[in-house]
């Protein structure tokens, strides 16, 4: 660990790190005043606690701009690792030129199509090819008006520079991303997450990205580069799962997923009435 950090980072060797959707936020993917008190009292106190998610920097940071959190933020799914305090991205796993060139046959051959990450020079864009779904439209039209994301038309995916692209976000219904991921499954250089929104229970994302990237493995290098001993974890959605495994104890909110209840440690109060700031403030102690 950098020796300029460990004041802020080595208090205790307990990481506590949570999902924001569905977890964290209310039902109205905003952070409640009393989870907002209860947190950032408790981060006074020494907490060290971050957040982990399949949002990108633009909305993470507006949502939780009410918090004071310091540590390293997990994106997109732990394709990227985001450190506030100096302003950049400290750890990017980006997908290779062979393996891109698949994911695209494998739209093109689906007719399907969903927006395209890239970070170049610590800059994220977002590249689509049309908007011509309801999904893609809103998803767009809400970052775009809360959150003031970068979002750039092409005509096909194929035209882009694929040296600094990390990651695909398809929406979609049920059958059509099932059909993606089975055919993608058996790319042994891809990490797949597919889960419903929470938001909008008629559809489901895809999220392509590299084998390196995962929930699991950003946590893990959170846990070795700032030398924490033990990880709690708290989650909702199926992707959380990948979280839930890098941790020593992991909790679900009483709203989640059936499979993500069964890999918990324990299940704690749902999303809308604190669950975890609830926790935290009755088990953590300084």
């Amino acid at each position: 660990m950098n020796a300029s950090c460990s004041h802020l980072y080595n208090i205790m060797n307990t990481l506590y790190i949570s999902d924001l959707d569905g977890t964290l936020l209310q039902p109205n993917a905003k952070l409640s005043p009393s989870t907002i008190q209860t947190i950032n009292e408790l981060m006074q106190k020494g907490m060290n606690f971050t957040c982990a998610t399949a949002r990108t920097y633009a909305s993470t940071n507006k949502l939780l701009e009410p918090l004071n959190i310091r540590l390293p933020l997990v994106l997109m799914n732990g394709a990227c690792v985001y450190n506030k305090g100096l302003n950049r991205y400290e750890k990017i796993e980006y997908l290779d030129k062979d393996t891109i060139k698949v994911i695209l046959d494998f739209l093109k051959e689906t007719n399907m199509t969903g927006f395209l990450y890239e970070i170049k020079d610590n800059t994220l864009c977002t590249y689509y090819e049309d908007l011509d779904s309801k999904g893609r439209k809103d998803f767009h039209d809400e970052r775009v008006n809360l959150f003031q994301k970068r979002f750039v038309k092409v005509e096909d995916f194929s035209e882009l520079d694929p040296t600094h692209i990390l990651y695909f976000c398809l929406i979609d219904t049920e059958e059509k991303t099932k059909e993606l991921y089975e055919l993608l499954s058996d790319e042994p250089s891809l990490k797949l997450e597919r889960y419903t929104d929470i938001y909008s229970k008629d559809l489901w994302y895809l999220e392509i990205f590299s084998v390196n990237a995962s929930k699991y493995n950003a946590v893990q290098y959170l846990r070795k580069q700032y030398e924490f001993d033990q990880i709690i974890g708290f989650g909702d959605n199926l992707n959380d799962l990948a979280l839930f495994k890098a941790c020593e104890e992991c909790y679900a909110v009483a709203n989640a997923k059936e499979d993500v209840k069964k890999a918990a440690t324990k299940v704690i109060d749902y999303n809308y009435n604190d669950g975890v700031a609830n926790f935290l403030k009755n088990h953590y102690t300084s």
